[in-house]
């Protein structure tokens, strides 16, 4: 089984047909997963000091500056700080917790994230969104059994949440190329919701599911 990449292109690295935008758009949003890019160039863009972070070449006028993972750690600390103080003072805060768990995920440092998120659920274990949350960054630091197991802990409180049956169904084809539990999954979502906004993507999802090689065999 591959290890999903922290920084690779999503299109490869769900090993989706590069034509699905809308579908992988939709895929990004559920999981989170894509966030960091964009927290990564409006911190490049937009910082309000002027200086670019330090061991950073200048760029050519109008490109983003290349972002180490190390730069992006560096940045998430900073930003992070404010709250990690508050949570010393009240460590039985979950919102502020799963607060600093999203700056670190938003920059691929899925440990750090994950240290936090495993602290709110020690509060909170029915967090549904925390749990979802967790699963995602288990699944790009390589540990879809994990991932899947988080997904699996939140359907026990909530069987019908939209994020962890939709997580669990690409989790299922792309993580353990099993289309056809993802096809049940997916099947499932759509069930437990009729009125699913996002009905027409998860069809497709399902459509693509059939067609896949280890579907037919």
């Amino acid at each position: 089984m591959a290890t999903p990449s922290r920084t690779a292109d999503l299109s490869t690295n769900l090993g989706m047909p590069a034509t699905n935008v809308y579908a992988m758009a939709t895929i990004c949003l559920f999981l989170g997963l894509v966030v960091g890019y964009f927290f990564v160039g409006k911190l490049a863009a937009h910082r309000s000091d002027g200086v670019q972070p330090t061991g950073m070449a200048t760029p050519p006028k109008g490109e983003h500056p290349r972002i180490t993972l190390e730069q992006m750690k560096q940045m998430a600390d900073v930003q992070a700080s404010a709250l990690i103080e508050k949570s010393k003072a009240d460590p039985e805060n979950v919102g502020i917790l799963v607060q600093i768990a999203g700056i670190y995920q938003a920059s691929h440092q899925f440990k750090e994230a994950t240290d936090y998120l495993e602290k709110a659920l020690k509060i909170d274990p029915k967090n549904v969104p925390a749990r979802t949350q967790m699963a995602s960054c288990l699944y790009y630091s390589g540990d879809v059994d994990g991932a899947i197991s988080q997904l699996n802990q939140a359907l026990k409180y909530n069987p019908n949440d939209v994020n962890s049956l939709f997580n669990l169904g690409v989790m299922k084809y792309q993580g353990k190329k099993d289309p056809a539990g993802a096809i049940a999954i997916w099947q499932q979502l759509l069930k437990n919701n009729p009125n699913l906004d996002r009905k027409p993507i998860v069809e497709k999802m399902i459509a693509e599911a059939k067609a896949s090689p280890e579907t037919r065999n």
